[in-house]
C-alpha cells in the first residue's frame, strides 16, 4: 500500500523527525496499514520522533518497544498511543503484526476534544488489552480489535463520507481505551467551575508537551493561558497531584534525556534546547534531578543499549 512515508527532512531537530505524507488525492491527513504495508520506518530500530500522532494496535511479535527511555516488552495484544514529539524505537523486534494509524492535528479539527483524550492515553502509552469473552483471534473485552478492523475497511473503501466515519470511529476507540483499568483515572471533567479548571490543567499539559518545558517558568505558561500563577498552581495540583513547577522540571528533564540518548548534540547544545542559557546551571539541574551528570547519563544509556 505504502500510503504513508516518513522522512528526516527536518534537519534542525537533532533527533530524526518523521513526517506524515499522504499522497494526493487522499484526504484527510490519515493513513492506516500494517507494519509491512507502511514500510520499514514503521518499525524503525533507531530513536526518532514524529510530527504526527500514531496509534499502534499490536497483535503479534516479540522484542521491546522503547518510548521515552522506558522499555516495554512485547506481550500482545497491546494498544500504544504515541504523541507528537515523543522519542521511540523498536528494539530487537521480530515478526511484528498489527495495525498502525497515523494522523496529524488537522484530522482532529472537527473533534478538538479528542486531543485531550489522546494526551491522556499518551501518558499511559502501553495498554494491555484484556481478552474478550470469545477469546478469538484479535478479540478483546474493550472491542478495540473490532473497531480497528472497521476503520481499516472504511480507510480502504473510501466511500462517500468515509472521513467523518473514521473520525467517529477514532473517538469511540479513544473513549473505550480510556475505560480500561490502567487508564480510568484519566476521565474528563465536565461543566461548571470544575470543568473550566480541568480544561486549564489539560491545556497546560498540552503546552508543556509541545514545548518540552523550554519556556522555563510557571509564570510564562500562566501568561499563555491567561490565568494567574496562583490559579494555575491550584488547578494543576488538584488535577495531577503535582505542582506546575514540578511538571515543568520533569518535562525539561525528559527532553534533555531524549536529546542525550537520541542525538549527538554536545551537553551545552542540549542545555540550550531545553531552555538553559548557562550549561553549568543545566548540569547542576540535571545532577540534582538524577544524581548524575549529563555526560555520565549519556555514557550509561549508551552502554545499556549496547548490552541489550
Amino acid at each position: 500500500m505504502n500510503a504513508c512515508t516518513h522522512d528526516d527532512a527536518h534537519h534542525t531537530d537533532p533527533v530524526p523527525l518523521h513526517r506524515l505524507r499522504v499522497p494526493p488525492p487522499q484526504v484527510p491527513p490519515f493513513a492506516m496499514g500494517s507494519f509491512e504495508s507502511l514500510g520499514p520506518d514503521s518499525r524503525a530500530g533507531y530513536p526518532h520522533r514524529h510530527t504526527f500522532y500514531e496509534i499502534v494496535y499490536v497483535t503479534g511479535g516479540s522484542g521491546t518497544h522503547v518510548i521515552d527511555l522506558v522499555r516495554r516488552p512485547l506481550h500482545p495484544p497491546h494498544l500504544c498511543v504515541l504523541l507528537p514529539g515523543q522519542v521511540h524505537y523498536w528494539e530487537a523486534a521480530s515478526d511484528l503484526s498489527g495495525v498502525l494509524m497515523l494522523f496529524t492535528e488537522d484530522f482532529l479539527l472537527t473533534r478538538p476534544g479528542d486531543r485531550h483524550l489522546l494526551r491522556a492515553l499518551g501518558e499511559r502509552s502501553w495498554l494491555r488489552l484484556p481478552p474478550g469473552p470469545t477469546a478469538g483471534p484479535g478479540e478483546d473485552a474493550a472491542g478495540i480489535g473490532t473497531l480497528v478492523r472497521s476503520m481499516e475497511r472504511e480507510c480502504t473503501a473510501k466511500a462517500d463520507g468515509y472521513a467523518s466515519v473514521l473520525e467517529a470511529y477514532l473517538h469511540i476507540l479513544l473513549v473505550r481505551a480510556l475505560r480500561l483499568p490502567a487508564a480510568r483515572e484519566h476521565g474528563t471533567a465536565t461543566g461548571g467551575r470544575d470543568g473550566r479548571a480541568a480544561e486549564v490543567a489539560r491545556t497546560f499539559g498540552l503546552l508543556l508537551a509541545e514545548s518540552a518545558g523550554a519556556e522555563g517558568s510557571v509564570g510564562a505558561y500562566a501568561a499563555r493561558l491567561g490565568v494567574s500563577v496562583g490559579h494555575l498552581n491550584e488547578v494543576v495540583k488538584q488535577a495531577t497531584g503535582r505542582t506546575p513547577g514540578e511538571l515543568v522540571r520533569a518535562a525539561r528533564l525528559l527532553e534533555a534525556k531524549r536529546l542525550l540518548t537520541g542525538s549527538g548534540l554536545a551537553v551545552g547544545q542540549v542545555a540550550r534546547r531545553v531552555g538553559f542559557t548557562d550549561p553549568a546551571y543545566f548540569c547542576r539541574f540535571f545532577r540534582r534531578e538524577t544524581g548524575i551528570s549529563p555526560g555520565t547519563f549519556r555514557r550509561a544509556a549508551s552502554g545499556a543499549a549496547a548490552d541489550e
